[in-house]
């Protein structure tokens, strides 16, 4: 039978004093990584050797999702769904658009809020993109954190921890180092520091990389030869019909029609970025190692979405195809058996219930997100703005564009790329999941209307 080791802390404890058995807590976050974007998942051109580790010594959700965003931005939505547990139809305004003006809205509790109210000393560094008073509920202390959505990765403007939660902008700071490298030069510190605590932390590692501008060290890019990088399978020199957002900033940042020389060129540059992430992680693991705390420590690798990376003719992530939904979703730790994958269809945000179970603590019971291993889904919605809905079932994925009556049908099973559009050959199917994504949308708050009837949307046959 299992206990929560909360539960089991206590008891020892009354019976003898016995140490601490809480589990540490690192979180690792990347910033636009497709999930098909490290060597573990069978690329062969990106150098992850420390992701792969990290995978051969935990559990990997194969088929995690971000829920989706009302923001061309869609890392901001995606982490208030993950710092939160809930659904971004059921988080305040100014949390899923923390550059807005604030709603006053009560904001629900985050996750590095609860682990801290029960105990755990909680860090920060990188990327936050919320808002300041959010950062200091959360947090105790900080270093190098970053209040904005995208910067350069060569001084980076920063700040230290701000007791007063103020956060001038005066008293930023150019980072010296290569935001990755500065980033883990803040976790490592921290690390190192509490290594003979005797309370438990949490570490919040939230990167900027790969994200764009993707510059990477010029060490690095070098070895990355254009020529010889593989183009996914479902690469398009454009989109086959106006999906609502190819005008936005993302697909400006390289012309139409998009060329196999200029796509090498952005997935070394992107390949660059990763590399040099991963070295970063590697750099953090290993001072994990070194603190002897290894072993008492649950480490989450994820990232916010994935991206286009010229799959369907798209560079960014500001759509719902299998690429850009996506992520990444690493677990590693006590009682976690190696080498895992799961198939098993999860949000991010099922993360918040599974990792406060790990800990031993209570969460709140509206959450929507379910635990990861016990909140079993046969069904997810994914939805983009007020153009785009998807449901995506374990074999079956339909992709919805309520404006102009336009669907798509994909056999993941048969076509994991999402190259052919068999809505045309099931119309019952199309039908029938139309209502179930109608349905879902109703429960979930989503008060966007459908259309009655559906014209299969153009594209490769």
């Amino acid at each position: 039978m299992r206990f929560p080791l909360t539960v089991l802390f206590l008891a020892m404890m009354a019976v003898g004093g016995a140490a601490d058995t809480r589990p540490n807590v690192l979180v690792l976050i990347a910033d636009d990584l497709r999930p098909d974007a490290i060597g573990a998942n069978g690329n062969p051109d990106v150098r992850t050797p420390h992701l792969d580790a990290l995978m051969a010594r935990g559990r990997s959700y194969d088929r995690a999702y971000c829920m989706g965003s009302n923001s061309g931005a869609v890392c901001a939505p995606s982490r208030a769904m993950l710092l939160t547990g809930r659904s971004r139809f059921e988080i305040p305004q100014d949390v899923l658009v923390p550059w807005g003006p604030a709603t006053g809205e009560p904001v629900p509790p985050m996750l590095p809020e609860l682990f801290r109210r029960h105990g755990w000393r909680t860090f920060a560094t990188g990327k936050w993109h919320q808002r300041k008073p959010h950062f200091q509920t959360c947090f105790d202390e900080g270093e190098a954190i970053f209040f904005g959505g995208m910067g350069p990765h060569e001084g980076l403007k920063v700040h230290s921890f701000d007791p007063t939660g103020m956060y001038p902008k005066a008293d930023s700071r150019a980072m010296p180092a290569f935001s990755s490298t500065g980033f883990a030069d803040a976790a490592i510190e921290f690390i190192s520091t509490n290594a003979n605590s005797s309370e438990p932390f949490l570490a919040w590692v939230s990167f900027t990389a790969p994200h764009d501008p993707r510059t990477p060290p010029a060490a690095i890019r070098s070895t990355y030869d254009d020529a010889t990088l593989t183009l996914p399978p479902n690469v398009l020199p454009e989109h086959p019909f106006d999906n609502g957002e190819l005008r936005i900033r993302d697909e400006k940042l390289e012309a139409w029609p998009r060329t196999p020389e200029a796509l090498r060129r952005h997935l070394g540059d992107y390949y660059g970025m990763i590399e040099q992430m991963d070295s970063q992680i590697g750099r953090i693991l290993a001072s994990l190692e070194d603190a002897g705390r290894a072993d008492d420590t649950i480490v989450v690798f994820l990232a916010d979405h994935g991206l286009g990376m010229g799959s369907h003719g798209l560079l960014g992530k500001q759509n719902l195809y299998e690429h850009s939904m996506g992520a990444p979703l690493v677990v590693a730790g006590p009682g976690i058996t190696p080498g895992e994958r799961r198939d098993s269809l999860v949000y991010l945000h099922d993360t918040v219930p599974w990792l406060l179970d790990e800990a031993g603590l209570d969460h709140p019971k509206d959450l929507h997100g379910r635990h990861l291993e016990t909140g079993k889904r046969t069904q997810l919605v994914l939805h983009y703005r007020d153009g785009q809905r998807a449901l995506v079932e374990s074999r079956w994925k339909l992709i919805a564009y309520p404006a102009v009556g336009l669907v798509q049908l994909y056999d993941l099973e048969t076509d994991p790329h999402e190259q052919r559009n068999v809505a045309a050959d099931h119309p019952e199917r199309v039908a029938r999941m139309a209502r179930d994504l109608a349905k879902q949308m109703v429960a979930s708050g989503d008060d966007l209307r459908l259309p009655d009837t559906w014209t299969p949307a153009p594209g490769t046959p």
